[in-house]
């Protein structure tokens, strides 16, 4: 894929449908960690790991619908990096969850995400 030129930019409505969706993403993110974090039952120190992921993963996510807020954002360049770092955050996240569903299914943490 060619690099966008400096002056290049996208189209407002394409990235209004990019921060639409980097915003129910980030809303399910937020709502995974909420309903995980009420779990009456105590931490170990293997949710840790898993929780930390998350929270990174989030702030990735948070700082990028920041960026794809700014006026700037129609900027192609710094569009494709909003978009790059949004992956990035996503991939964080789904490795979080991944991480507590296997200290789910092994027994390994307290934090039980199956039930």
């Amino acid at each position: 894929m060619p690099k966008p030129g400096p002056e290049e930019k996208i189209d407002s409505t394409f990235r209004n449908g990019s921060l639409t969706a980097a915003g129910i993403i980030l809303g399910f993110s937020l709502n995974f960690v909420s309903h995980w974090v009420s779990n009456p039952n105590d931490w170990s120190r293997i949710d840790i790991l898993p929780m930390l992921l998350l929270v990174a993963g989030i702030g990735i996510q948070v700082k990028v619908f920041a960026d794809l807020l700014a006026r700037d954002s129609l900027e192609a360049a710094k569009y494709d990096r909003a978009r790059r770092q949004f992956l990035i955050g996503l991939g964080v996240v789904a490795a979080g969850i991944g991480l507590a569903l296997v200290n789910d299914i092994f027994g390994l943490g307290q934090m039980p995400m199956l039930g």
